[in-house]
């Protein structure tokens, strides 16, 4: 219980120095970090609560899945807000590549077809797919504005509304695509993810550990990559108007 509680003032420290920075520097982020911590403390502390029960009953294990999946479509679709429909489309683009991506590491034997490991495999994955989708999305949002001219100029030369897009959409999924081609690039010579400390922390062989965080951050690769290019689809989709047209939002 003392190292728990060593552990929570620590971090609380760090996240009141952040606060405090973002202020100091007017950057008008002081509120959001602020909220971002606090949330944090309270989500994981009814996490540790309650993912006991969840491991051990099945339908509970889909259930929190699930609840993890609308959390995270309904922050990546606040990113895209002026995207109409934003959020259905962050659903089904971080939601279909996460869940094929848990289902066939399960059924190929990777990890165990329990909760107890479908359940973290399933957030992680979400979790990635969320970050790419917003990155993506807000991205290609942006260039459908700041991109106008080039994309007009593009449709004046014969090229096809979906044509005109293509160096924004490409410029957008690249966005969305760096941070988890850094962490991949630069795994075990400048970070040490997650799973990986967590499972030397819990006395897991270094193989083991490294075996496991390889396979999750090749799978991140692949459910980034697939989010990222289902949203620019999604977008490319709500865009086009008739007429070889490109809509602005």
């Amino acid at each position: 219980m003392t190292e728990v509680l060593t552990q929570g003032a620590a971090g609380l420290l760090l996240a009141l120095f952040a606060v405090g920075l973002a202020w100091r520097l007017e950057l008008q982020l002081s509120r959001e970090l602020a909220i971002a911590a606090a949330r944090a403390v309270v989500q994981l502390t009814a996490v540790g609560a309650v993912i006991v029960v969840v491991f051990e009953v099945p339908a509970l294990a889909v259930a929190f899945v699930a609840v993890m999946l609308t959390t995270a479509a309904f922050t990546a679709g606040r990113r895209i807000k002026a995207l109409p429909n934003g959020r259905w489309f962050a659903l089904a683009a971080i939601g279909i590549p996460a869940l094929i991506a848990t289902g066939f590491l399960l059924a190929f034997g990777a990890f165990d077809l329990t909760p107890r490991a479908a359940v973290p495999t399933a957030g992680i994955l979400i979790g990635g797919a969320m970050a790419a989708t917003s990155l993506t999305g807000r991205r290609l949002v942006e260039e459908l504005d700041s991109a106008h001219a080039e994309i007009e100029a593009r449709l004046c030369l014969g090229d096809s509304a979906r044509e005109a897009l293509q160096p924004s959409v490409r410029r957008a999924v690249a966005t969305g695509l760096t941070p988890a081609i850094d962490q991949t690039r630069s795994v075990g010579l400048v970070t040490l993810p997650g799973t990986f400390v967590g499972l030397l922390l819990g006395g897991a062989p270094p193989a083991e550990a490294a075996s496991t965080q390889l396979v999750i951050l090749l799978a991140l690769l692949a459910v980034e990559l697939a989010a990222a290019t289902l949203l620019t689809e999604f977008v490319r989709r709500a865009a086009v108007a008739p007429g070889e047209r490109v809509r602005r939002f």
